[in-house]
C-alpha cells in the first residue's frame, strides 16, 4: 500500500501543470507498465482526483474543486530528503503520537509520519485534550531518532516549535504568529497550535522522540468547545483564506527538516536564537505554575538552555525549566 501511494504521488506530479501527458511517458517516467498507470489513475479518481483520459492526447490532471488531504497529495508536494517521505494516513485514530509511537517500536525509519483528518484521544501537554474534529485542522507525528543523549531531548521542542512558526508565517505572513514557551503558536495571543514530545530512551541513549503536532487551520470558532472559545483560535478564524491542508503539511515537514538538521550539524544555539525572534512575552508580567510551585515576575527571557528566567518580586532571577506559563493578562484564559 505504501509503495502504491508512492507511485500515485508520483504521477500526480508528472500531470500536475502539465496538460495532457501520454500514458507512455508517464509510464517511462516511474518504470511502471501502461497497464499499472491505468490502474493509479482508476484508484486516484476513486480518491477525488478530476483526470480526463483521452486516447490520442493521454492524461490531464483537472484543479480539484477544493484542496485534497491525503498521503498521496501531501507526498506530491514534498520537498523533503527524509521528514515524511514514509507516511501512514488514517481517517481517524485515537492519537497520532500513539500510532507513531507503535510505528517506531516496530523499526520505522527516521522521518517516518502519521497523518490522521481526526483523533478520538488527541492530547497536549499537562495531560490536556486536543480537540481533533475531522475534515478543518492538521494532527500529524514524527518519528526521529536523534544521536545524542537523553537530556537533549527537550530541544527539540524547540526546534519543532521553530519550524512550525516558519511555516506560519509562511501562510500568514512575517510576524503574524509568535511563540508561548515552550511550545505554543499563538495567533492573536490565543493558541492555534502545539507541540508534543514523547521520548523513548535508555539511560544513556535516545532510542526514538515523537514529535506531535496538531494545528488549527481550518476549523470555525462556534467548533471549539465553548472553554476553549476563548483561549483558541485558527489560521481560519485569523481571517485568512482556508487553508490548503496538504501544502501545509508539506511545508512543515520541509522546516522541521531543515531545523532538525540544523540543530544535529549547528548544535542548539542557532535554534533558541530562532526561537526568541518569535517570543513576545520578554519583558512582561508571567506566571508560571510548576510542578512544585508558582512562579510569577517579570519574563527576561530565555537561557541558551531554553530555560525561561523570571525576576520574582524579591528581586532574585528565577530559572524555570518546565511549566505551564502565561502572561497577567492570559491568567484566566
Amino acid at each position: 500500500m505504501r509503495e502504491a501511494y508512492k507511485t500515485q504521488a508520483e504521477i500526480v506530479k508528472v500531470l500536475r501543470n502539465s496538460g495532457f501527458v501520454s500514458g507512455e511517458r508517464v509510464s517511462a517516467s516511474l518504470g511502471v507498465s501502461r497497464t499499472a498507470v491505468w490502474k493509479h489513475i482508476e484508484s486516484l479518481r476513486l480518491m477525488g482526483y478530476s483526470i480526463d483520459a483521452t486516447p490520442s492526447k493521454g492524461y490531464r490532471l483537472n484543479p480539484p474543486a477544493s484542496p485534497l488531504f491525503n498521503a498521496v497529495e501531501v507526498a506530491s508536494l514534498l520537498s523533503t530528503e527524509f521528514v515524511g517521505r514514509d507516511i501512514t494516513w488514517h481517517d481517524s485514530v485515537a492519537s497520532t503520537n500513539i500510532m507513531a509511537k507503535e510505528a517506531a517500536r516496530d523499526g520505522a525509519l527516521e522521518g517516518a509520519a502519521i497523518v490522521a483528518d481526526s483523533q478520538t484521544l488527541g492530547k497536549g501537554r499537562m495531560g490536556r485534550r486536543w480537540v481533533s474534529p475531522a475534515g478543518v485542522n492538521l494532527y500529524t507525528s514524527i518519528v526521529l531518532r536523534p544521536t545524542f543523549p537523553p537530556t537533549d531531548a527537550h530541544h527539540l521542542t524547540f526546534v519543532s516549535a521553530v519550524a512550525l512558526a516558519t511555516t506560519a508565517d509562511e501562510f500568514l505572513g512575517k510576524g503574524q504568529g509568535s511563540l508561548k514557551w515552550p511550545n505554543d503558536l499563538l495567533l492573536d495571543s490565543k493558541k492555534a497550535g502545539g507541540i508534543l514530545l514523547e521520548m523513548d530512551s535508555d539511560i544513556d541513549r535516545v532510542n526514538f522522540v515523537i514529535v506531535g503536532l496538531g494545528v488549527n487551520l481550518n476549523m470555525k470558532g462556534r467548533m471549539f468547545p465553548a472553554e476553549l472559545r476563548n483561549i483558541a483560535t485558527s489560521f481560519l478564524e485569523r481571517g485568512v483564506k482556508p487553508i490548503d491542508r496538504a501544502m501545509f503539511t508539506a511545508r512543515l515537514y520541509r522546516n522541521m527538516e531543515i531545523w532538525y538538521k540544523r540543530y544535529m550539524g549547528e548544535g542548539f544555539l542557532p535554534v533558541i536564537a530562532a526561537w526568541r525572534g518569535f517570543f513576545r512575552s520578554e519583558g512582561k508580567p508571567v506566571k508560571v505554575a510548576c510542578h512544585d510551585r508558582v512562579v510569577e515576575g517579570i519574563c527576561l527571557g530565555l537561557d541558551d538552555n531554553g530555560a525561561l528566567l523570571v525576576r520574582t518580586a524579591s528581586g532574585d532571577t528565577q530559572r524555570v525549566v518546565s511549566g505551564d506559563m502565561s502572561e497577567a493578562s492570559q491568567r484566566h484564559q
